[in-house]
Parts: structure tokens; C-alpha cells; sequence
């Protein structure tokens, strides 16, 4: 992998994020609905919050559907210390900062903690095998969720199999 390539190179310009207020039972239909592993949580400022990932929200989602319905996703981040890397950043940079704090994904902001998109070890991965997975930074903002209808259904990616070159 090219030591000179920039974080923006590897993102995904445009995750689904989800807002702070919303439910711990509309963020696991997100993850669920849009195939994402880490969700991006944002504030009403824009800035982002943190990052659930689809163990933490399984974990949480483990109460009565009732409780997830009351429960809001500022539940799981509030508190937490938010690590960031910036677009321009270098990529070997971004993957010391996960793996001195041991994470999987990282939001990507701007200069004022705007979440402008997510890197994740798979974006690495994929990088290090020569695939294409994101063409950097996109056009569009981040998918700010609110209503789910436009999502496609839930893949079925235990009938996908590893693609043979």
C-alpha cells in the first residue's frame, strides 16, 4: 500500500449515520438494513459523537423491544471519548491511531468535528489486496438516518461466498 495515500482515499464518503436522539431499535434496523458494521453517531450540531458497532448495539439490543423503543443511541456514546482522523491525514497515520486504541473503524471529520465519512480495518484490507472498495471522498454528505423506507432489505450475505479471482 502507498505510504502517501491519504485517509480520503480509503473512506466511505457516505456511511449511513445516525442521529444521537434516535433509538437504540432504529440503529440496529440501520446496521441491520444497510449491511454497515459501524454506525456513525452524530449530533444535532453536525459533529460526531462516536461509533456503535453491530456487537455493541446486538449486546444492547438484548432488552425487551419495549425498553429499545425508550432507550436513545446518546445511551451507548455519551461519555465516551471520540478518536477522529481528518481526510488529508496519511493512511499508515490513521492505522496507528487504531491500533494504539484498538479500534476497528474510525470517523473521518472535518475541521470542525463534522462527520464527513468512516475508515474502517476492511477499507485496509481491501486496499493491502488491491480491491476497490471506496472511491474516496463523495460528492454527497454522510446519510444522516431518519426515516428507514429508502434502505434496501436486509442482505442475505451468508449466501455470498469469497469471490475466487
Amino acid at each position: 500500500m502507498d505510504e502517501r495515500l491519504c485517509v480520503a482515499a480509503l473512506m466511505n464518503g457516505t456511511p449511513y449515520s445516525i442521529s444521537e436522539d434516535e433509538t437504540l431499535l432504529t440503529a440496529w434496523e440501520l446496521v441491520e438494513r444497510s449491511g454497515q458494521r459501524h454506525l456513525p453517531v452524530v449530533r444535532q450540531d453536525g459533529c460526531c459523537a462516536g461509533v456503535l458497532d453491530r456487537a455493541e448495539l446486538a449486546v444492547a439490543c438484548a432488552e425487551p423491544a419495549v425498553a429499545l423503543s425508550r432507550r436513545r443511541v446518546c445511551d451507548l456514546v455519551h461519555g465516551r471519548r471520540t478518536v477522529t482522523v481528518h481526510p488529508e491525514e496519511s493512511t499508515p497515520s490513521a492505522a496507528a491511531v487504531m491500533t494504539e486504541e484498538h479500534l476497528d473503524a474510525l470517523p473521518v471529520t472535518d475541521q470542525h468535528g463534522r462527520l464527513t465519512g468512516l475508515l474502517t480495518a476492511g477499507d485496509y484490507v481491501a486496499a493491502a489486496a488491491g480491491l476497490v472498495r471506496h472511491t474516496g471522498p463523495a460528492q454527497q454528505a454522510p446519510h444522516l438516518c431518519a426515516p428507514l423506507p429508502g434502505l434496501p432489505p436486509r442482505r442475505r450475505e451468508r449466501e455470498r461466498g469469497i469471490p475466487i479471482p
